[in-house]
């Protein structure tokens, strides 16, 4: 699996966000604690689907939590 060039702010809109721990935010999407932390990492690429519960779940729009350099 090659590394994305999409970044993201999971961590810090986690500690925003209440300080949510990596296994509530996977438990609340429906993924692994280990996806989301290979997904705050940057060595994987979430789903579409996943991208959109994990900002909802956070409580922003998408393009706050991916980034994707011009």
């Amino acid at each position: 699996m090659k590394p994305t060039k999409i970044t993201n702010r999971i961590r810090q809109l986690r500690f925003a966000a209440g300080e949510m721990t990596q296994a509530e935010l996977a438990e609340a999407v429906g993924v692994t604690r280990q996806t989301v932390i290979a997904i705050e990492k940057g060595k994987y690429s979430p789903s579409l689907e996943v991208a959109f519960k994990m900002a909802r779940q956070l409580g922003v729009p998408l393009d706050e939590v991916f980034q994707y350099p011009d």
